[in-house]
């Protein structure tokens, strides 16, 4: 997928930009300057062209002080791995000196530049956009992120910067198997315990994979490509430009992938970050097994798995339909099953459930659990039909689809979940008129 990145110096509305463009609040907005410390990612699509997107912190060139030094190599980063490249600056403020130092180090990447005026909020301080002809980027596109006034001119010169497929997108039909999790976790013992050679270097160091690494595996004559991801580790503990490096290429890597295998380290339990991990890998909508590693360091009797799994979907209630695998990289305890179970995912992940099924199984259940009147009216979910297979997306005819409510949305799933064989699976709801 085409890797979009927002640069600039702070306080200029790149998150702001952001939010607009990726349909949601991910990104922290204060009036603060620098207030975004690290690059959040994200998915836009505009005229049928997806593409991911970054958020970088404020790009200061020249600044020693050692947060805003971060920022900008993180902003460098950005700016080497992608395709195409928004320049956001400061209707307000006009040409500053900051502007004119990013717009050299633009002019010299060679990558597609779209030069972007914000805070523009109306046609008269359009007219401010023109100062910015001065940088050499070409021509300036006066926006309101704030309002989304504009933005549709901008993100047309987007996508026009921007391949149709990357060569890292040609087809290839194999399971292709992520392996993520914080560092030190056993994601590089997995995969080599898997492939029978040492593919990746192993230490104690947290942090020693720098990179995605593609292995091709056998398994029964098929092949399988491992994914050894770099260690996500805590944003605030990330010192090193291969840090940033390392991230970007890990959710680069859970996107291209079919099936992810979370790492936990049992001896350490379920943490703030592997929370943070799953919900990103259910985000992108790919096949999920939690993987209990280090599971021979655990003192443990018979219900030691019991009370860890139960453990794991109290804190993570949502969850619950992940399955988990208590392994040992280390002594091979239980590996093979990683790959019946990805297997077995990414065969659920493609199955399409007919149409009859799903109402003649669901129709009856949901008439037994009707939601309740909403704003006066009865919603009654008529018809439901498999939009999409991988990942999977179910379609629910209804009266008001614009009311149906959080808590019944998850009933539904639930009670799909109950019904069919999902396990493992993130799957979509969405609701359209029965007409």
């Amino acid at each position: 997928m085409n890797l979009v990145a927002i640069v600039g110096r702070p306080n200029v509305g790149k998150s702001t930009l952001f939010n607009r463009l990726v349909g949601k609040r991910e990104a922290i907005v204060e009036s603060e300057p620098g207030i975004t410390r690290d690059r959040i990612y994200g998915t836009c699509e505009w005229n049928g062209m997806k593409f991911q997107i970054i958020d970088t912190g404020g790009f200061i060139p020249g600044d020693t002080r050692t947060i805003e030094s971060a920022i900008r190599e993180q902003a460098q980063i950005a700016i080497d791995e992608s395709n195409a490249i928004i320049f956001v600056v400061d209707a307000r403020d006009g040409v500053t000196a900051f502007d004119i130092d990013i717009a050299k180090i633009l002019r010299t990447s060679k990558k597609a530049v779209i030069l972007v005026v914000n805070k523009c909020d109306n046609t008269v301080q359009e007219n401010f956009a023109y100062e910015f002809y001065n940088l050499g980027l070409g021509e300036p596109f006066p926006i309101s992120a704030i309002n989304g006034h504009n933005t549709g001119d901008f993100l047309d010169a987007v996508v026009n910067n921007l391949s149709e497929t990357n060569d890292d997108e040609t087809e290839d039909n194999r399971l292709k198997i992520a392996i993520v999790g914080r560092p030190n976790a056993g994601k590089s013992s997995l995969t080599n315990a898997l492939l029978g050679k040492n593919r990746s270097i192993v230490t104690d160091i947290p942090g020693t994979t720098r990179d995605s690494i593609d292995s091709i595996m056998k398994y029964y004559n098929e092949e399988i490509i491992l994914i050894d991801t770099a260690g996500l580790r805590k944003k605030s503990n990330i010192k090193e430009n291969v840090e940033f490096y390392s991230i970007l290429r890990t959710s680069r890597a859970i996107e291209r992938s079919d099936v992810v295998v979370v790492m936990l380290d049992a001896t350490r339990g379920l943490e703030d970050q592997d929370k943070k991990i799953i919900n990103q890998v259910d985000e992108a909508r790919k096949g999920i097994i939690v993987a209990v590693n280090k599971w021979d360091l655990v003192e443990k009797d018979d219900k030691t798995a019991q009370k860890f799994t139960e453990e794991f979907y109290y804190q993570m209630p949502n969850y619950r339909y992940l399955p988990l695998l208590y392994i040992s990289a280390l002594t091979k305890q239980r590996i093979s099953k990683v790959i019946e179970l990805a297997k077995l995912i990414q065969e659920r992940r493609s199955t399409h459930i007919k149409t009859s099924e799903l109402n003649s199984t669901l129709l009856p259940i949901l008439d037994k659990n009707p939601t309740p009147s909403i704003q006066g009216k009865d919603l009654r979910i008529n018809f439901i039909t498999q939009v999409k297979v991988e990942p999977p997306v179910f379609a629910f005819f209804c009266n008001f689809p614009q009311l149906v409510p959080t808590n019944y949305r998850r009933f539904l799933e639930n009670t799909l979940r109950a019904n069919f064989d999902l396990e493992g699976v993130p799957i979509s709801l969405v609701f359209r008129s029965k007409n």
